[in-house]
């Protein structure tokens, strides 16, 4: 099987690319500079061209709050750019797997959000990913929704927390939006094995269980450092207002397939990595050059997942988005679902 990832230069790319290579298949990841999917001719050429069994779109306009005043040039990329790469995939036969967000629901339910759930989006980023995820699924393919991402690589919730429980004496966090918080390795390897498994085409989420706010999440994160947690003071989002409306419940329920494991559990995994461990990686990638010699014109433009905006502070956006990627076809940009 030969695996091909979008958005190589993101966060979640970088783990995604760690775990298909433990697969010991050809895998390629391109960034920004490799695949542009506003270029619908360009991504039919490349897809063509390499015929990958499975594609893994890890790419995006990730801007939530710029969305809102440039939400034609988001819906490009996350709307048109998604459905010409599901066209493209469903010419060749690959089975693509669409990384999506939680904010194609407007969060006002008092249970979680099923996949089968009415959507509606409260902000223009939200509008554009839905664009996206009713292409994908028109072409008979995969939407995995997940959220609250945080990971060894890229800006994050979790590592910005860990930053400013060193530089502050308080911290001010929302406690009124609720969530999964989520390790992109353990959404990476929850999307090869749904890539590997025989389960139908449709709307997956891909999200640890369990559930807590932000600022719940950061008084867990100062817990690990040895912080006193009660550094970390809850407050309403309307104590950091920002350009993009967030839903005020993000919880996903998980009935078409299991789970990933509980939120705590992953984070407390995750923390020797995410306090100096060795982010590492295979020795040996397929990588761009694979293409140059069909001649094949890769420019790109497109950044990579995850963003999770959200209040902290004196009004800090956080986004769990950007850096690292392949051995190494460019970086990808971005923050945020």
């Amino acid at each position: 099987m030969r695996w091909l990832i979008t958005g190589g230069g993101g966060m979640l790319a970088t783990d995604v690319l760690d775990r298909t290579a433990l697969t010991g298949e050809p895998v390629l990841a391109l960034g920004r500079a490799e695949l542009d999917l506003t270029d619908g001719r360009g991504v039919r050429d490349f897809v063509s061209a390499y015929r990958p069994r499975v594609v893994v779109n890890c790419a995006g306009w990730t801007a939530v709050d710029e969305a809102e005043t440039r939400e034609a040039e988001a819906l490009a990329v996350n709307g048109y750019g998604v459905a010409s790469l599901a066209e493209a995939c469903a010419r060749s036969g690959a089975r693509l797997l669409h990384v999506s967000t939680d904010y194609v629901f407007d969060g006002t339910s008092r249970e979680p959000y099923r996949e089968d759930a009415l959507t509606g989006p409260v902000n223009a980023y939200g509008r554009t990913k839905l664009v996206g995820e009713r292409a994908v699924l028109a072409y008979g393919h995969y939407v995995v929704r997940t959220e609250w991402l945080y990971g060894t690589s890229g800006a994050n919730f979790v590592r910005t927390m860990m930053r400013l429980a060193g530089e502050r004496a308080t911290v001010d966090v929302v406690d009124d939006q609720r969530g999964q918080p989520t390790w992109t390795a353990d959404l990476a390897d929850f999307l090869v094995r749904l890539a590997q498994s025989d389960l139908p085409p449709g709307v997956y989420h891909g999200t640890s269980s369990g559930e807590t706010t932000w600022c719940g999440l950061a008084r867990e994160v100062y817990a690990l450092l040895g912080a006193d947690p009660e550094r970390v003071r809850p407050v309403p989002s309307t104590a950091h207002p920002r350009p993009a409306r967030r839903p005020a419940n993000s919880v996903l329920a998980h009935t078409r397939w299991e789970p990933i494991r509980h939120w705590r559990e992953a984070l407390h995994a995750a923390w020797p990595l995410l306090t100096g461990g060795t982010h590492k990686h295979p020795d040996t990638y397929t990588n761009a050059s694979t293409y140059m010699s069909a001649g094949l014109n890769t420019n790109a433009s497109v950044g990579a997942n995850m963003n999770t905006n959200t209040g902290v502070g004196a009004n800090t956006g956080v986004g769990a988005g950007g850096n690292a990627g392949v051995r190494r076809g460019g970086a990808g940009t971005g923050a945020g679902p």
